[in-house]
């Protein structure tokens, strides 16, 4: 069905270590929204993105991904698209942006010949305004840029779900509202669904469909409007702790972006 959960989490709880770090929460994601995941640091926000990806077990209840069969699990997982918080890598290895974007191609294009291949590497890095930079060393991109990247490697494959950890950490407000552009114009192209751990609430409440606020526990679950309000805020957060707000300008990319 059309309708049906992109992601379905039911009583999920997490262990690290000794430590609880998501406690007893249920949620679903539908096709086509973008939610974000607001919390102070150590609420268990990471610890939730690595579950919904399989890579960190869960200590009881149940996560569901596209239709939930596991005979396509595995297939299915590519078509979830992953950008972390950090992306360490030695900055003098001599990789290229579409060497990188390359690595992202994977068994579907086993029919695809090199010209084929360099071109699908092309359409990505054009959808996020880096053509110029093919044969820039990856070492030599801003963090913008990098970030930038990682989503068109994200692009080569077809994808329904896109998860990003605190993406725009290191980013500038600038750079921020570039890729916060680019990815909802993204989004309404490819008709993504969209799971994101943010700080930003200005960029929340511009651009998500609904917002999760998580302290361990799932505190507030609704749109921005609903959720985002300084009773809601201060509980959350706490009187002495207050998330990003970078007040952001409208703003359109750059021709040179």
């Amino acid at each position: 069905m059309m309708n049906d959960p992109i992601v379905t989490v039911k009583d999920l709880s997490v262990m690290r270590g000794e430590y609880l770090a998501v406690d007893n929460i249920s949620f679903e994601l539908l096709p086509g929204t973008h939610t974000a995941i607001i919390g102070p640091n150590g609420a268990g926000k990471s610890t939730l993105i690595k579950s919904i990806l399989g890579l960190l077990e869960a200590q009881s209840g149940e996560i569901r991904l596209f239709d939930g069969n596991g005979k396509r699990l595995k297939r299915l997982k590519q078509e979830i698209g992953y950008i972390p918080q950090k992306f360490p890598f030695e900055r003098t290895f001599p990789l290229i942006v579409s060497e990188l974007v390359g690595l992202g191609l994977n068994s579907q294009h086993w029919w695809c010949d090199l010209k084929q291949k360099r071109e699908i590497i092309h359409q990505a890095l054009e959808q996020v305004h880096l053509s110029k930079q093919a044969n820039q060393k990856i070492g030599t991109l801003s963090g913008g840029e990098l970030k930038r990247v990682l989503l068109a490697y994200c692009l080569v494959v077809p994808r329904r779900l896109l998860i990003l950890d605190e993406a725009l950490a290191g980013v500038d407000a600038t750079g921020e509202m570039e890729f916060a552009d680019l990815l909802h114009t993204l989004k309404q192209e490819k008709n993504w669904t969209i799971l994101e751990v943010s700080h930003d609430l200005d960029l929340v409440s511009r651009y998500c469909d609904s917002v999760i606020c998580l302290n361990r526990r799932l505190l507030y679950q609704g749109s921005p409007q609903t959720t985002l309000t300084p009773e809601n805020l201060l509980h959350v957060y706490g009187a002495l702790v207050s998330p990003t707000c970078h007040h952001h300008e409208p703003s359109k990319l750059p021709e040179s972006f």
